[in-house]
């Protein structure tokens, strides 16, 4: 059984980085919610999903202007 406290919530900021929360804790200014409150390892294996490339976006979109 999962408790309340054993859950986190996704969180990606505006260069789409991606990051874990837990659920329930106001999140920081400059980050949103990605999706509903998991566990730990559920939110991890989500984010390995998402985010396949590292690179912040403004660094993708500088990248990909200048080829």
């Amino acid at each position: 059984m999962t408790r309340a406290d054993d859950l986190f919530t996704i969180v990606r900021n505006e260069e789409e980085q991606y990051s874990i929360w837990p659920a329930g804790q106001e999140i920081p200014t400059g980050w949103e919610q990605v999706g509903e409150p998991a566990e730990r390892s559920a939110c991890l294996e989500r984010i390995g999903e998402l985010w396949t490339d590292m690179r912040p976006a403004s660094l993708r979109a500088h990248m990909g202007q200048s080829t």
